[in-house]
């Protein structure tokens, strides 16, 4: 990759790395790259992974989500599976939650070891990208900016998802941790007669922030939107057992106008046990 420096922008960047990875990286290589990822080894492990540096916002959803039973079962699971194939579970985890990523490793326990190492290598090459993306920068051709090696210019890639949000509990003063997001799209009807397109779901993480809800990018479609927050569950951890919940989930339906398939649309819930509000954020 730093061979071939300068990218002209972010998608050449990750068609670079996609045919280094698949065309010029040999098993040996593949292998290489998985033992540079912290092994599932036992519990403890487990929360170091999520503690630290890129895997902590990539392994949000699961930190959020995971108990003492699902962490040992993922840590069980996870010596299994390295006794099986020779090698750790490899899985891109962002906005997975927990249970998700155990039901994939059991699934993923009966492949064949050829066919495993490729969904393995597979999942090597989304998390290359997802930290390409996170990386932020890319480095243009064109620029005659003599601050940088070569005369390329640092460019600012696009972070984010169009749509995002996050959840404050304004009642426990705190973040709403381990509540269930979705997203959808109207397209078709009005009202009660509305039909909705799924796009994505995630978990909101120990900051009250929600996961990926859909592809990053500059830009999103026109159309009426809805965010379903899962308070139901929430409340009856946070509220404890015999306390009645007033809101089993909270819709939050707003409209993106075809001037507007541009800009940023970051919308919070700030929740209570008997209230809650939402505004277009930043």
């Amino acid at each position: 990759m730093t061979k071939r420096l300068p990218f002209s922008s972010l998608d050449d960047a990750i068609d670079a790395a996609r045919s280094i990875w698949w065309n010029q990286v040999n098993v040996l290589g593949w292998l290489e790259a998985f033992s540079a990822h912290p092994r599932i080894g036992d519990v403890e492990a487990l929360r170091k992974k999520f503690s630290s540096g890129w895997a902590a916002g990539e392994q949000s959803a699961a930190l959020t989500t995971a108990n003492e039973k699902v962490l040992q079962e993922l840590a069980d699971w996870n010596m299994r599976y390295e006794e099986k194939f020779g090698h750790i579970f490899l899985i891109c985890a962002s906005g997975k939650s927990s249970h998700e990523i155990l039901g994939e490793l059991k699934k993923r326990y009966t492949n064949k070891a050829t066919d495993e190492l490729r969904v393995a290598a597979e999942e090597q090459q989304k998390i290359t990208e997802l930290r390409l993306i996170k990386l932020g920068v890319w480095q243009s051709k064109d620029s005659s900016d003599q601050g940088i090696e070569g005369g390329a210019r640092v460019t600012q890639a696009v972070l984010r998802p169009p749509i995002t949000t996050h959840v404050l509990d304004v009642s426990l003063g705190r973040p709403g941790a381990g509540i269930d997001v979705k997203l959808e799209r109207c397209v078709a009807g009005e009202g009660e007669n509305s039909r909705w397109d799924f796009i994505g779901s995630s978990v909101t993480n120990s900051d009250g922030r929600c996961g990926q809800l859909m592809e990053i990018s500059d830009h999103v479609q026109a159309g009426t939107y809805r965010l379903t927050f899962e308070t139901g569950n929430y409340l009856l951890r946070t509220q404890g057992e015999g306390k009645p919940v007033f809101y089993p989930y909270v819709h939050v339906v707003f409209q993106v106008q075809p001037h507007q398939v541009s800009e940023h649309f970051h919308v919070p819930l700030l929740f209570s046990p008997y209230s809650y509000t939402t505004y277009r954020g930043s």
